[in-house]
């Protein structure tokens, strides 16, 4: 049946290869059970509750992309998307965690339009393909920076804005062998690196003193239990930002953002791990792209109804391919663990922010490996990009990166009457960017 079904002998794999391969992609990526809550919580949103809603969309998502698709391709709440909702949105914005939501859920019927009508196509190549490494790499910046402040290594200073923390604490200490860890199991190539060193550092949190007579980490209430209720974030979206022009105006350079990030995302993973699967065509094409896209945004539709940020592609399942996963069985086989870990819910609460905070450090250097790909001797190409690199973090704003570097690029497109570096659209995404940054239009309240 599962020969059939997922056509295992078609792509000359057998039933015991993909579920190693399952296993290895969710090794890869279990962390994100730990970090997401982690993450969302600073928004007032329930932790319990976002760790069986993150487990739910990622098991949800990735088994739509198994069926709809055939690819050995998980998804689940994005990085960088996710710090984009909590960080812009909702504190940096003052956007209710609610109507956060809503927004993700416009973005991701939105983003089934467009890939249903094939003008998604026409919205990345709006964008210079520079911009979209500087905006990924800017997300890793971002991702990396706010991992050194939560464990931190990082702290505000009155003088210098920034500096380093109390390195001989006892939670900061124990961030800072976590990172060690986690680059010493990465460079050996040992499979699960990170969720095997928030493991390691959670254990030794329950012997390092935290002061006030606290552990750097609690002990557990229990080991194995029934997962949390969703209630607290289930259906909470809400759609206050759609009440008024003025509301609208505000809320539509920031779902543009949203659907930005959620599309480069996607695409980038797509690509990324069906070539390494070796299903991209000689021509570059993705064969069921629109299948495999139709999954992601359904997939966001999904994410915002069950309570947390936009569910993505995750290339951590590159992993998974590397061990041989081939088809559908190995995303199916991800998304059953991604349910069994849901009764490990109380040892999953106790993680302190010493264990997740290097995860976040990592995944960022993974995020700026690609830099690499933007030609910075070409000063036209290197002055947007490293703007955007800078301005991510600097601003705590993705949209805010996204939007200088697509102004500086029209600004040297336009004076050096260069114009055919940017697409109409480009000029008009970058048109908004202004009127915003000027307050020429009501964006902000």
């Amino acid at each position: 049946m599962l020969n059939r079904l997922f056509k295992l002998e078609e792509n000359k794999t057998t039933v015991r290869r993909e579920l190693q391969a399952g296993l290895t992609t969710f090794a890869a990526m279990a962390y994100i059970l730990a970090v997401n809550p982690a993450i969302l919580a600073n928004t007032g949103m329930d932790k319990a509750a976002l760790v069986t809603v993150t487990a739910l969309t990622a098991a949800l998502a990735t088994g739509l992309m198994a069926f709809l698709t055939n690819y050995p391709i998980a998804l689940a709440p994005g990085m960088g998307i996710n710090a984009f909702f909590t960080f812009t949105l909702v504190l940096g914005r003052g956007v209710p965690w609610s109507e956060a939501l809503g927004m993700v859920f416009i973005n991701g019927v939105i983003f089934l339009l467009l890939s249903l009508t094939g003008i998604r196509e026409k919205i990345i190549d709006a964008i210079p393909h520079s911009l979209k490494i500087a905006v990924t790499c800017g997300i890793g910046l971002f991702i990396a920076f706010i991992g050194l402040k939560n464990g931190g290594v990082i702290v505000a200073n009155p003088a210098t804005f920034l500096a380093h923390g109390n390195f001989a604490s006892g939670p900061v200490a124990l961030c800072l062998f976590g990172i060690a860890l986690t680059a010493i199991l990465i460079a050996r190539r040992v499979n699960g690196a990170i969720i095997i060193s928030i493991a390691v550092v959670t254990i030794a949190g329950l012997f390092v003193p935290a002061g006030a007579g606290q552990r750097v980490t609690p002990w557990p209430t229990s080991i194995i239990d029934l997962p949390v209720g969703i209630s607290p974030v289930f259906l909470k979206l809400s759609f206050g930002f759609l009440t008024s022009t003025h509301a609208i105006m505000m809320a539509l350079p920031l779902i543009l953002t949203l659907l930005l990030v959620d599309m480069f995302d996607n695409i980038g993973t797509l690509i990324g791990v069906t070539k390494r699967a070796g299903f991209l065509r000689p021509d570059g094409t993705l064969p069921k792209a629109g299948r495999a896209l139709l999954a992601d945004a359904l997939a966001t539709i999904l994410s915002a109804l069950f309570g947390t940020s936009t569910v993505v592609s995750y290339i951590e399942s590159a992993s998974g391919v590397e061990a041989g996963g081939r088809t559908g069985l190995t995303s199916a086989t991800t998304a059953v663990l991604m349910l069994l870990a849901l009764f490990f819910t109380p040892l999953l609460l106790i993680i302190p922010a010493a264990a997740t905070a290097p995860a976040l450090v990592i995944v960022g250097v993974f995020m700026m490996q690609s830099v690499n790909e933007i030609d910075m001797t070409d000063f036209k190409v290197a002055l947007p990009a490293v703007l955007t690199l800078l301005a991510i973090p600097l601003t705590f704003s993705i949209a805010d990166g996204i939007g200088l570097g697509l102004l500086a690029t029209a600004i040297l497109a336009l004076g050096l009457d260069e114009t055919h570096r940017m697409s109409n659209l480009g000029y008009l995404f970058a048109a908004l960017f202004f009127a915003q940054f000027f307050h020429l239009w009501p964006f902000r309240a």
